[in-house]
């Protein structure tokens, strides 16, 4: 989950033509594929994922990795990930490929599946923090067997069409291009192998291409004036008006609300803004010295839970913050002169989880 604040109102600062992101103009997604040994007729690759953006998360229900063949190769068997179908494999005889589609789509594994199912940093449920809040959980790998695909580096042929789903859209993927072999360092350190191929794809993330509408809004008050300073009507669209329910009504108890839907679509508390989420800035002193500001970041989704959310706030005084209660932060520095951007985000196993819309579904 990504929020932005000014001082006065909510902005996004995206172009329309081209995904890129002036807060972390260098924020990419990456794809790595190392081939580790050959078989007789295919390889064996490990396929890493690197979330290198400093706050856009891919959260629950996790990333959809998809590509295109180039040839009729077929995947023999994987570790810590999947194929969400296993396609016509009805000309092998006796064992049977993991998939034998063309084009076909991948998920990670749950977390807890058995040992002999997980491969390094895996199982995480498709979850893949940024690489600004915790760099350890922005990478992932799991391991492809890959049968009638060619022996050697000469007669591999390198997928395409490749595309990321995390879980919505809004990542637009460059061709897979061949690279210098990734070196590994055994464990004592003492000797380096390398991959005996490696291929690179590099994705880029568009907010507009993501949601035409905003998702978030920001309202105020202050120690003077305990009254609200709302959005108007409709502030992040109100196409899904049926979508949605009273905070005060019985249909609330009803068994399966928070149950998610294939498409992920929400389903809102009935409020006249219709944002999944809203920010609320509070200034409760303001002094010459100082001033102190109480944030709250709110859920009004039955169906979503935001893991591992992040705020960016982009204020002049920011520059010279003293003390964060209950949140951790970081600076964002897109421009080296200026420091007025920064990114807040919930405490490890304190609040790091937005709770879906109800008693506990805000944080502050």
């Amino acid at each position: 989950m990504r929020i932005f604040i000014s001082v006065l109102f909510l902005f996004v600062l995206f172009s329309h033509a081209a995904a890129y992101d002036p807060l972390d103009p260098n924020g990419i997604v990456t794809i790595k594929w190392d081939i580790v040994s050959w078989t007789p007729d295919g390889y064996v690759a490990v396929v890493t994922l690197n979330n290198f953006q400093m706050y856009q998360h891919i959260m629950n229900p996790g990333w959809t990795l998809g590509w295109t063949w180039a040839k009729k190769e077929v995947i023999w068997s994987m570790v810590g990930a999947q194929t969400t179908e296993q396609g016509d494999c009805s000309k092998f005889k006796g064992n049977i490929p993991h998939c034998c589609k063309k084009t076909l789509t991948v998920v990670e594994l749950l977390p807890g599946v058995p040992y002999n199912q997980q491969f390094t940093s895996c199982c995480k449920g498709g979850v893949l923090a940024s690489w600004g809040q915790d760099p350890q959980a922005a990478v992932l790998t799991f391991q492809v067997s890959v049968e009638m695909a060619g022996t050697s580096n000469k007669t591999v042929k390198l997928p395409k069409n490749f595309t990321l789903l995390g879980p919505g859209p809004g990542y637009t993927w460059g061709p897979a291009k061949v690279v210098p072999s990734t070196t590994f360092l055994t464990q004592d350190h003492r000797r380096k192998t390398q991959a005996l191929m490696t291929w690179n794809v590099t994705c880029t993330y568009s907010q507009f291409l993501a949601r035409k509408n905003p998702n978030c809004y920001v309202s105020f008050s202050s120690f003077y004036n305990e009254s609200i300073t709302p959005c108007p009507s409709c502030t992040c669209g109100c196409q899904n008006k049926n979508n949605c329910v009273k905070s005060d009504s019985k249909i609330l108890k009803m068994v399966g609300l928070n149950t998610p839907k294939k498409d992920n679509s929400p389903l809102l508390q009935c409020t006249h803004h219709m944002c999944p989420v809203r920010v609320h800035w509070h200034v409760k002193l303001n002094y010459n010295d100082y001033w102190r500001v109480k944030v709250s970041v709110t859920n009004f989704n039955y169906r979503m839970n935001y893991t591992i959310w992040s705020l960016i706030v982009q204020h002049p005084n920011l520059n010279n913050v003293t003390q964060v209660f209950s949140f951790d932060y970081k600076p964002l520095v897109p421009y080296e002169s200026i420091n007025d951007t920064w990114m807040f985000y919930g405490m490890k196993y304190y609040n790091d989880l937005l709770m879906e819309a109800g008693p506990f579904g805000n944080v502050q």
